[in-house]
């Protein structure tokens, strides 16, 4: 899951103003610091997320699920913020909310659902 997390934030890069950058140029260090990223992203996703699409549901009704979206936003931005403040040397920049944050959170939920879909084992 971190892995697959890593590929659909490494897609997300590809959105103008959406940057990670690693300890090093190194490739290795390069791609150490997407699994970080992907890591915290999941950790996020799978506590934060829940809780708040519970709480915004009223709202995610009345605009017929396009509120989901601002929520992958606002959990994409709270991964930036917290490898950025809190884990030394990775840095995940996202350059305001409304372009490159909900850009980037599309990407992401597209690149991660194609992904699970052909990664993932199928359940009987």
């Amino acid at each position: 899951m971190i892995l697959l997390n890593a590929l659909a934030v490494w897609a997300a890069t590809l959105v103008p103003g959406i940057w990670v950058s690693g300890w090093s140029q190194d490739p290795l260090m390069v791609v150490l610091a997407y699994l970080v990223v992907g890591a915290v992203f999941g950790v996020i996703n799978a506590v934060i997320k829940p809780v708040l699409s519970l709480l915004a549901l009223p709202i995610t009704c009345l605009t017929l699920g396009l509120f989901a979206i601002v929520i992958n936003a606002a959990m994409l931005m709270l991964t930036g913020w917290l490898v950025t403040e809190f884990i030394p040397g990775v840095e995940f920049v996202i350059d305001g909310f409304l372009w490159a944050g909900v850009l980037g959170a599309i990407v992401v939920a597209l690149v991660s659902a194609l992904l699970g879909r052909f990664l993932q084992p199928e359940r009987a």
